[in-house]
Formats: C-alpha cells, sequence, structure tokens
C-alpha cells in the first residue's frame, strides 16, 4: 500500500528553480494569484522499495496541485512492478505554478511512472510555468518515466529540469513527446494553433553518485522569435518525441543494433549514444501524436526486451 500525505510540519521545498535566461522576460506577476503561492506550489515525492516478491511505494507525499492517488499491478508482462499516475487537481499546467517531482528508486526496485492524460500548457499573459524533476536510481533499480504528450496552448511558457543521480548497473527510459499547440482548436486568432507558443524549454542533467557529471541535454523553442519550419529543426513534422534511455554499455550496444533509423511512412526517427556511455538518445518526427507514439512504443519494446527479458504492455483503451 502507498503510504498516505505527509501531515503535521510544512516540509521544505526541493530547491528553487534554477534561473535560466530564456525566462528573464517572464517574471511579471499574474493579476490572479501570484505565482508559485498557495495552490500554484505542486509537491510530488515518492520512494520505491524492492519487498522480494514486488515492488512497493513505500513513501510518498503529495501537495496540491500535484496528486497521486496508489501504485496500481496491471502490467502483465511485470506483474511485481508497480504503476503510478501522476494527476493534477487544476486540470493543466497555469502560469504562475511551481511544480517539484522527486523519484528515488531503492535498489532492485522497479516502476513505470506516468500521468493521467495529456499535460496541457494553459493560455498565459503573464509569467511562465516551471518543474523541476529529481530522480535517484540506486544499484540495479528500474525506472519508466513516461508521461502524455504535452500541449503547449497560445503564449504558454514553460520550462522543465530533470537532475538525475543514478548508479552504473540503474536503467531508466524516459520520454516526452510534445504537440505543436492544440492543432484542430479554432479560435477568434486563427484556425489552429500550430507553435504559436512562447516558450518550451527543457534541461536534464545526469551524474553518477559520486558526482561525475555524464552529460547535459537543453532544448529551447522559441517559435514567435525563431521560426521552426526550417530543415534542420522541425520541417514540415509537427510532432516531436525525444526518449533518453540511460542504461549499462551493453544494454545499449544491443538496443542501438535494432533500431532501424530513417523515414517510416511519414515518421523520421533515429538512434545515438549519449556520452560516457551513459546510454542511448532516441529522436522521431512525425505529422501527428499517434505514429510518434507508436515509434516511441517500439523503442520501449526494445529496451524491456534487453533489460528485463520480457515485453511490454498492449495499447490501453483510454490510449
Amino acid at each position: 500500500m502507498s503510504a498516505p500525505a505527509a501531515s503535521g510540519a510544512a516540509r521544505s521545498l526541493p530547491g528553487p528553480i534554477p534561473t535560466v535566461p530564456e525566462l528573464d522576460q517572464y517574471q511579471d506577476q499574474p493579476k490572479q494569484a501570484p505565482a508559485g503561492k498557495v495552490g500554484k506550489t505542486g509537491v510530488l515525492e515518492m520512494r520505491f522499495v524492492d519487498r522480494g516478491d514486488k515492488t512497493i511505494l513505500r513513501d510518498m507525499y503529495r501537495k496540491t496541485p500535484l496528486l497521486v492517488q496508489q501504485a496500481l499491478y496491471w502490467d502483465e508482462a511485470l506483474p511485481a512492478m508497480p504503476c503510478v499516475y501522476m494527476i493534477s487537481t487544476s486540470g493543466s499546467v497555469l502560469q504562475g505554478d511551481r511544480l517539484f517531482l522527486t523519484i528515488d528508486m531503492e535498489p532492485g526496485s522497479l516502476a513505470h511512472v506516468t500521468t493521467q492524460s495529456a499535460t496541457k500548457v494553459h493560455q498565459m499573459d503573464a509569467n511562465h510555468a516551471s518543474q523541476l524533476q529529481k530522480v535517484t536510481l540506486a544499484e540495479n533499480s528500474y525506472l519508466e518515466l513516461m508521461p502524455g504528450v504535452t500541449i503547449p496552448h497560445r503564449n504558454a511558457r514553460y520550462f522543465a529540469r530533470t537532475d538525475v543521480t543514478m548508479d552504473p548497473s540503474a536503467t531508466l527510459l524516459f520520454s516526452e513527446i510534445v504537440m505543436p499547440g492544440r492543432k484542430y482548436h479554432r479560435s477568434a486568432q486563427s484556425d489552429t494553433e500550430l507553435f504559436v507558443y512562447d516558450l518550451y524549454s527543457t534541461l536534464i542533467k545526469v551524474r553518477r553518485p559520486d558526482g561525475a557529471d555524464l552529460f547535459t541535454e537543453k532544448l529551447v523553442i522559441e517559435p514567435q522569435r525563431f521560426p521552426v519550419r526550417y530543415k534542420g529543426i522541425m520541417g514540415e513534422y509537427d510532432v516531436f518525441g525525444n526518449v533518453i534511455l540511460l542504461t549499462p554499455k551493453e544494454n545499449a550496444d544491443e538496443i542501438l543494433e535494432q533500431v532501424v533509423p530513417g523515414l517510416d511512412g511519414k515518421v523520421f526517427s533515429g538512434a545515438s549514444r549519449l556520452p560516457n556511455d551513459a546510454g542511448l538518445i532516441f529522436k522521431v518526427l512525425g505529422p501527428e501524436s499517434e505514429p510518434v507514439k507508436a515509434k516511441v512504443r517500439d523503442f520501449w519494446a526494445l529496451v524491456r526486451k534487453s533489460v528485463l527479458d520480457t515485453t511490454i504492455p498492449p495499447v490501453p483503451l483510454w490510449g
């Protein structure tokens, strides 16, 4: 059973969102609730522990607008692995939101963490939204952190930073799929919302427990300032998937041999090695979300087979 939300003395936050240059122009306060105040500072902390017969969500703390109810065991391929859905009680990410996610994987533990639906980053006229994620993986642990698609609405400004500390024997599969906006949404401004958000910025830093840095990847998209339709950026594609696999070198070698890069129908994908034998990075471009999701699932299946010698679950009816 999952532990209930902590009570009693207030917890300190995991740490402030680091300052980045692209957010300098989005520091004005909303006319509604101020940035980072009550109801706009969400905290979710989870610790997974191997109990022998299965992994359990041993400790969990939540603070609205982030919520987790309990761990489920619906994956028939891995019945000992808890599957956890992160929920937003506000329904979307709003201007001024400051979100903090912490996941600790104890030795030998397994977990699949996702979201209950797409992450909608709502239209903004002030400030920005940001999320800080801290993930720690101990020896021989395995985590699939695979949220649903992210949909940045008109004039949205969103920054996410993920700091990963992991043992060389552990595996992390971390994916993000980003939509161009509400592609089929009609408004007074236009018949679509393709690349009309202000900012989408993500940063991931990975290191070993001894502090040795493995790599850093940063992505900054500002469609209003720098059009994305050029070749070498998005070109004719609308949706991109970015998947980072951190795993021992022998797993990465086996998986890379099986990835077929290039154009498959209307979807383009490919994989390459990360620095310092940290693993692989797999990128996908497509016209719609479904074919991009399918390519990510193909890569996910290779990871499951190589690392755990098992399969991925079928596409859920609600997916």
